[in-house]
């Protein structure tokens, strides 16, 4: 599978994903897709910090299971499993991924032992008090070394044959470097000659050390064994919960490995579905910098594309195999999930590249027909055919093909196909399971979009290619010529169905933006109707509640037998007459005229016609009939200024390759690093040498983890002895 991976362009993507597991392990995720899907996704809300280096533990366990001895190391490498499981678990995890590291319970006598570390891997004083007083006598020693050596050095009888005054090592032994005759002021074992000719001189009183040293040593290794065999025997009665939490942090990894990565570029997951569809929504392939980002919908039984030569065909058989690929392992890629959809497909083939080969007497049209020979039979199978009339006549191969591709749709093969046969393409297109994909041409520019039609057969345009790349005109019309008026005729057919499809659909898609614009007008001229409609039945109550009041007050009245009373009632009814609130009287309507802006409601235009009393009013490019009475006069919309941007970028005027961080503080560092990355990306360096030194070790992991998070930086790695080692880094732009 790992090969499919690579022929389909995705093996550096495949590298960038496995530098984030802690240690190799298969691409297949054990368990169910959804569960482990649903995992991913809450590990990737957190912010967890990346399990350590683990080595294959398989030999180990082999040899706890007879009772077997573990070295420190192995011991060690289990205690970091344990470790990492007990952080993992301080996490408020949900769902299935909470309910699956509650399960696991880790014995308390193994919880105990994985704290007898330190971070180097080494027993803690703490187990041992023998380790602390072997350490300290070690300490003596060492120092009584080199108590005896500067004594040594500075002996009058051996100044005339000393060099130098230095310690030299010389095979992990310390050395006096001395002139010849040194014999009768020093006792000691010669380890080596110096390029001038002096001798390296262990002396006798330093290996008497270096020996009691060496005892010492031996000690510390005789308790850590015992410690080790000790451990072993727990590890032997705990050997079922040993295995069981050695393959569960391979699963953690996996998932771990497949968050960060989708963390890392802003990655999204596809999820396998039971149908065979295939809907790509802006897919763009990991091997591509910049691309135009795909999108198709592939439901039925075969794709085949056709068109102009180098227009993506390849890339795009590639892409479609990719995603199937990257959702069948549950790995992220950048596409829009939401919208795209994949089958879960058993078996992959992709049939690519010309299989000729002169030793085993095979020719590439043989080598095809060995290929196609091996998928009868198959099934869940995605097939991929670049190129499928490469190494035969075209005739003959174009009725071949589509009589095995006819039998090969009969079983559960789902096909994409590149191809420049015209005569296939017509073939197949009959056949309802056939889709037909177009690679398209900017016949203005001379140059192919790398863009896709559906639903139609492209052309190849090879004459239109050859006159780009510089053939001479007069060979291309004689190749005309040749090719026939009636093909030529077919080709120009072609180019105009393709023209006219694409004409179509962009007519489409307009129409479709001005019926949304024209349903949210009708739904806002409904609303503005219902409010109006609201608002004069408000009035008319409002106007007869006042009448109501006045005439009653009218007719009480006259009832009254007083005349006085009589005539205050009706003085009141007045006065509630005069004070009802009336509509305000219609002034002389606004004459409008063509041109003039108006306002319908919350609909700004201009009047194109006038009829009657009636005007079309143009409004982002729809036009509306509105009554003259319903509209307002509007002022002319302001047309927004364009705005230039303008980007200018300073090149270093002292262009260096190698940047030297000896002695600076890891901030001040990080920032000249930044700086320093940013000035060769602007002068065209694509590798460049960042020295910082070994020292205590925090500056050198400053600058790894700020390459690692750094968008610009392809690779690094440390440096060869002659680039400055473990103490620089040679970095990939």
């Amino acid at each position: 599978m790992r090969e499919l991976f690579k022929r389909v362009d995705l093996d550096e993507y495949l590298a960038k994903f496995e530098s984030f597991l802690a240690r190799p392990k298969e691409l297949f995720l054990e368990g169910d897709s959804k569960v482990n899907y649903e995992q991913i996704l809450e590990l990737a809300k957190f912010d967890i910090t990346p399990p350590p280096n683990i080595t294959n533990l398989d030999d180990a366990l082999m040899r706890i299971s007879k009772f077997g001895v573990l070295h420190i190391s192995e011991i060690y490498e289990f205690t970091k499993i344990i470790n990492y499981f007990s952080y993992i678990k301080k996490f408020k995890f949900e769902g299935s991924l909470n309910s699956w590291l509650l399960k696991i319970e880790i014995p308390t006598i193994l919880l105990k032992i994985s704290n007898y570390f330190d971070d180097e891997g080494k027993f803690k004083d703490e187990v041992d008090s023998r380790f602390y007083s072997l350490k300290e006598s070690y300490r003596v020693k060492k120092e009584q070394i080199n108590s005896e050596l500067k004594k040594l050095l500075y002996t009058k009888s051996l100044a005339p044959y000393l060099v130098d005054t230095q310690i030299h090592y010389v095979n992990e032994a310390e050395t006096i470097l001395v002139r010849g005759g040194f014999n009768h002021a020093l006792k000691g074992q010669v380890i080596g000659r110096s390029s001038g000719g002096y001798f390296y001189v262990s002396p006798n009183s330093i290996s008497n050390l270096k020996s009691q040293q060496a005892e010492i040593l031996d000690s510390i290794q005789e308790v850590i064994y015992e410690h080790c065999k000790e451990i072993s025997s727990v590890f032997n009665k705990n050997l079922l919960f040993l295995r069981f939490i050695n393959r569960a942090f391979d699963k953690l990894d996996s998932l771990l490995a497949r968050a960060f990565l989708a963390k890392s570029q802003d990655l999204e997951f596809l999820l396998s579905d039971n149908s065979k569809d295939i809907v790509i929504k802006d897919f763009a392939h990991p091997a591509l910098k910049n691309p135009k980002k795909i999108s198709l919908n592939f439901s039925k039984k075969v794709l085949l594309i056709t068109g102009v030569n180098a227009g993506g065909k390849s890339m795009l058989l590639k892409s479609i195999l990719s995603v199937a690929l990257l959702s069948k392992y549950l790995l992220p890629m950048r596409i829009k999930a939401d919208a795209s959809k994949v089958g879960n497909f058993k078996d992959f083939e992709l049939i690519m590249e010309d299989p000729q080969d002169s030793k085993n007497d095979i020719s590439t049209f043989a080598g095809r027909m060995l290929s196609f020979s091996k998928l009868f039979g198959r099934k869940n199978l995605l097939l991929g055919v670049d190129e499928i009339e490469l190494g035969t006549d075209f005739e003959e191969a174009a009725s071949l093909y589509s009589v095995m591709i006819e039998q090969l749709m009969k079983s559960d093969v789902k096909m994409v196909i590149t191809t420049h046969h015209k005569r296939l393409a017509m073939l197949l297109s009959k056949d309802s399971e056939v889709e037909l994909i177009a690679a398209l041409y900017d016949e203005k520019q001379g140059v192919p979009k790398f863009e896709f039609l559906e639903g139609i057969i492209g052309k190849s345009y090879a004459f239109e290619t050859a006159l780009r790349y510089n053939i001479p005109p007069n060979l291309v019309a004689k190749a005309k010529e040749i090719y026939g008026v009636d093909k030529e005729n077919l080709n120009e057919a072609i180019t105009k169905a393709i023209n006219l499809e694409l004409e179509l659909k962009e007519k489409i898609v307009s129409t479709d933006e001005k019926e949304k614009k024209l349903d949210k007008l009708l739904e806002s001229l409904k609303d503005q109707k219902t409010k109006a409609d609201e608002k004069i039945q408000s009035e008319i109550k409002r106007l007869e509640m006042e009448y109501y009041k006045a005439i009653n007050e009218a007719k009480r009245g006259i009832n009254l037998k007083d005349i006085k009373d009589k005539q205050r009632s009706i003085n009141k009814a007045n006065d509630l007459i005069n004070a009802v609130k009336k509509p305000p009287k219609i002034s002389k309507p606004y004459e409008f005229k063509v041109g003039d802006f108006v306002k319908y409601g919350s609909v700004k235009g201009e009047i194109i016609a006038i009829n009657k009393k009636e005007a079309t009013v143009l409004s982002d490019g729809l036009k509306l009939r509105v009554g003259l009475n319903l509209l307002n006069p509007s002022s002319k919309p302001l047309q927004p200024k364009k705005q230039s941007v303008k980007i200018s970028v300073n090149k270093p005027t002292n262009p260096e390759l190698i940047l030297d961080l000896h002695g600076l503080r890891v901030d001040e560092a990080m920032n000249r690093l930044d700086k320093f990355i940013s000035d060769s990306l602007v002068l065209g360096f694509d590798e460049i040498v960042v020295k910082h030194g070994i020292g205590t070790g925090k500056l050198s992991a400053a600058v790894k983890e700020f390459l690692k998070a750094h968008p610009s930086v392809v690779s690094f790695r440390d440096g060869a002895p002659s680039e400055g080692g473990y103490g620089s880094k040679v970095i990939k732009l």
